[in-house]
């Protein structure tokens, strides 16, 4: 089989689609009919030096998918797979991965490092290949440079793919040694030195115990402070990046090498590679988010013997750090404006700064006005838009009464730079930095404003003016414009915007209608600011908001009579249809209650269609926002949107089973909640459906897991709908809605993004609850569902023994103690004074600052008193 092996995988890379083709399928059906040959053969191609690069790279590519794949479900049959193979066949697969090191083929030796990895990931776990970190550390130093190279490599990949906890702290202390022992100024080879300093890149998760000994990490800080000083770019590069990731793991740690660090960054920063640069920055953007982060979760105040002590790195540096930014901020590009992945040393410098403002506030506005003051009126335009882009970063961070006096005194200047300066970068960077000032620092929270009765008029003047310049310059001004409105938003009666109205909504149109209106995302700003001005608007602007009604319909019905249109346009098309119907929900939501709903429900039918439309386009975008719009009308037309029912199941029906774009499926999950609050009982015909599908989506691993939470708390909107009618689905949805209870009760030692995971699906499961328990309140079928209390409470009693609830779930428990109370009464009273959930909880919420929290808790203490006294 070796030798047709071979050639299956050279023609599966053959530029003629016919031999491509049946190469791939010959390969699948090898794969299908016989795995365990197949992944040997695989690793046999890999391993043999005699046969063509193409084909073993290929080979160990394929080897590698066999092993792993992204989504969840996939990754998780390709483990059992593996797991499953005899176990010679799998001794045989790592003896030709181990022997592949050892290739003289670079591509070939990468390869092979990737695939190992991956083996381990499955492996180690299950403690199995319990020999392989010893059998890649063994003589490491003896072997020819390639050898070990490679073997570095590998214990890199080994680290990102396996969690630390899976390897001895035995064998953790070898590969670091092993490692940091590459890195040294001693290995006279660079391919080594960058495959070592990669790898410890990898391995610093492994490291706490080593960084926790002050002459373990003196070594390493020593040895890859060195490796930034190295003659090879990449292992400059490299080295830094370590630097990056220690900043952000180790941040307690550092104290004592930080002087030395500024060093050597400020050093790269003025003199090295660009790509070097770039990392030495990165390193004071990862200690002010550090820093940032500690300041936001402490506020700021810190008892003497807290956690995590801020170490104020950032003030500390800010007399050199300051002056080494504002350097950057120098050296723009030509046309990096107009290229939207654009990112380079002077960007990098002026997100830093604005990382800096965030973390010392105040402190930086001195540090940067003078270096303001002096460039921004000078002839050449990379020192006016440097001054520019300076004062747009710190804005955010500094408080509102330090940056008032010198906004109000640069506003005409900015303004008047946006119409007259030659430059299209400066105009570019005026009009972000306008963005930033009317988002910080303009509302209804700030004392003082900035935009006055005298200034007002200026301001949308030249801003409209603005949106007529070159596309990357309009979208910077819809972007101004955008939070001009949203600082209008709790206003009241009378906006100064009311007066500019039809013009800001007509000079808005004009520009998503330009020509280039899809360069620099100019339309969907357009459109972005479009809805934002109308949400934000007020009464007296409605009958001009109802005119806009029929214009956006059109807009829309041209989208969908489109001819047939090439791939390009076509996502053109979709992606407009997604703003057109993201605007009409705005309009909806603005119009659907009275005094407008009457005039504006007149539109209802026609725009229903259109949607309907719109999921006929295979778009997810497109298809997300109609859903949503579909919600908003359904909320906005209550029991009437029952007409619309049985056109719009079948799509609804779809959304629910859209497991790909789960998106989708989780706003139609959201959609099924707006159609039960408007239909009420008259959603019943349609819920024997919509249940069968939640139920199926919730038994699925292919759903992702985001979408789960919602499923949940959409059956309790389902049952707050139909009331005692939810009773045949009390037998499909409790067990459910216990099994996931008891997965999310106990989540401790999480990390962050599972703890936050595991309290929205005890949100979903509670409010679940909550809405069965208000559905059957009442009903002579109430004592279905006492059998369902003990698990309830006992549910309730283990969140609040976990103590990582946050405050969402809190108020949701505690509701739901008191709907169980209310509606079981003194069926319950017995369990409840058994349960915690009654006494400690309870008194915890009841003694809560958040207000809602305690109010929820008071009117669940009255419950739980009523079911006790009778």
């Amino acid at each position: 089989m070796s030798m047709e092996v071979t050639q299956l995988l050279i023609n599966a890379q053959s530029i003629d689609g016919t031999v491509r083709k049946h190469a791939e399928e010959s390969l699948k059906q090898f794969q299908e009919q016989n795995l365990a040959g197949f992944l040997l053969s695989l690793a046999g191609e890999l391993a043999n030096d005699e046969k063509p690069v193409d084909s073993r790279k290929l080979a160990g590519l394929v080897l590698k998918n066999a092993l792993d794949a992204k989504e969840q479900h996939r990754k998780y049959e390709l483990v059992q797979r593996w797991l499953a193979l005899d176990m010679s066949t799998k001794s045989q697969i790592r003896a030709f991965l181990l022997k592949t090191l050892s290739s003289p083929v670079p591509d070939v030796r990468s390869t092979a490092s990737q695939v190992i990895a991956k083996v381990a990931g499955i492996e180690l776990p299950q403690k199995q290949w319990p020999e392989l970190i010893v059998s890649l550390l063994s003589n490491i130093h003896q072997l020819p440079a390639h050898v070990k190279q490679a073997t570095l490599e590998t214990l890199g990949y080994l680290c990102e793919e396996v969690s630390p906890d899976v390897v001895e702290q035995e064998h953790v202390n070898k590969i670091l040694t092993a490692v940091v022992q590459g890195m040294n100024a001693a290995e006279g080879n660079n391919d080594v030195r960058l495959a070592a300093t990669r790898a410890l890149y990898m391995a610093l998760g492994f490291a706490q115990a080593n960084f926790n000994n002050d002459m373990e990490r003196d070594y390493i800080m020593r040895v890859v402070c060195e490796a930034t000083l190295s003659p090879e770019v990449k292992i400059r590069q490299a080295a830094f990046e370590c630097l990056v990731s220690i900043a952000s793991t180790y941040y307690e740690k550092l104290a004592h090498y930080i002087q030395d660090i500024f060093n050597i960054t400020a050093k790269a920063v003025r003199e090295d590679d660009e790509s070097v640069a770039l990392q030495a920055i990165e390193f004071w953007s990862s200690i002010c988010d550090e820093e940032i982060d500690i300041l936001e979760e402490y506020g700021g105040e810190f008892a003497g013997d807290s956690d995590v002590p801020c170490f104020y790195f950032t003030k500390q540096a800010l007399p050199g750090l300051v002056p080494l930014l504002l350097e950057t901020l120098l050296k723009q590009e030509e046309d990096q404006d107009l290229d939207e992945g654009a990112w380079n040393i002077a960007m990098a410098g002026g997100t830093c700064l604005g990382l800096v403002a965030k973390a010392v506030g105040d402190d930086i506005v001195p540090h940067v006005m003078p270096f303001i003051e002096e460039k921004i009126s000078k002839p050449d335009w990379r020192e006016r838009e440097a001054a520019t882009y300076a004062f747009g970063s710190i804005l955010e961070g500094p408080s509102a009464d330090r940056l008032m006096a010198i906004v109000n005194a640069a506003l005409t200047f900015m303004l008047n730079a946006l119409t007259n300066d030659p430059s299209n970068h400066v105009k570019d960077t005026t009009a972000w930095t306008l963005g930033r000032i009317f988002e910080f620092l303009h509302g209804s929270t700030i004392e003082t404003p900035i935009i006055t009765q005298a200034n007002c008029q200026q301001i949308i003047t030249v801003l409209i003016q603005t949106m007529k310049d070159a596309p990357n310059v309009a979208e910077k001004a819809c972007g101004a414009l955008y939070f001009l409105a949203q600082g209008y938003e709790d206003i009241g009666p009378n906006s100064p915007l009311t007066p500019y109205f039809q013009e800001i909504i007509q000079s808005l149109l004009s520009v998503a209608h330009r020509e280039d209106a899809t360069e620099s995302r100019l339309r969907t700003a357009a459109y972005e600011a479009l809805n934002e001005v109308v949400r934000c608007s007020t009464d007296e602007t409605s009958t001009m908001v109802l005119q806009l009604v029929p214009v956006i319909m059109l807009e829309l019905h041209n989208t969908l009579e489109g001819e047939k249109l090439s791939m390009d346009e076509r996502e053109k098309q979709n992606e407009l249809q997604g703003l057109l119907c993201g605007c009409l929900q705005v309009i909806i939501q603005k119009l659907g209650s009275e005094p407008t709903k009457y005039m504006f429900m007149q539109s209802a039918d026609q725009m229903m269609g259109l949607f309907l439309r719109v999921f006929g386009c295979r778009s997810a975008t497109a298809h997300e926002e109609a859903m949503l719009a579909i919600g908003a009308l359904a909320y906005a037309a209550g029991p009437d949107f029952a007409k619309y029912m049985p056109e719009f199941y079948k799509y609804l029906e779809m959304g629910l089973q859209n497991f790909e774009e789960y998106q989708v499926c989780a706003v139609t999950v959201g959609v099924v909640g707006d159609i039960c609050r408007a239909l009420e009982d008259k959603v019943l015909p349609y819920c024997d459906g919509i249940m069968t599908q939640l139920l199926k989506d919730l038994s699925s691993n292919q759903l992702h897991r985001s979408v789960k939470p919602p499923i949940f708390s959409c059956f309790g909107d389902i049952a707050l709908a139909i009331g005692e009618d939810f009773e045949k689905y009390l037998r499909y949805s409790m067990p459910m809605l216990q099994s996931a209870a008891e997965l999310s009760a106990h989540s401790s030692g999480a990390d962050d993004e599972m703890t936050e995971y595991t309290n929205s699906l005890r949100n979903g499961i509670l409010e679940a609850y909550s809405g069965i328990f208000q559905g059957f309140k009442n009903s002579p079928k109430t004592q279905l569902l006492i059998p369902f209390a003990p698990h309830i409470l006992q549910f309730l009693d283990s969140i609040y023994m976990e103590k990582d609830m946050d405050e969402v779930v809190m108020k949701t428990a505690i509701g739901v103690l008191g709907d169980l109370a209310d509606t079981l009464g003194s069926h319950v009273g017995g369990l409840i004074q058994q349960s915690v959930s009654s006494k400690e909880f309870l008194n915890e919420c009841l003694s809560s600052d958040d207000h809602t929290i305690k109010e929820a808790a008071e009117w669940a203490k009255h419950a739980i008193t009523r079911a006790i006294s009778v």
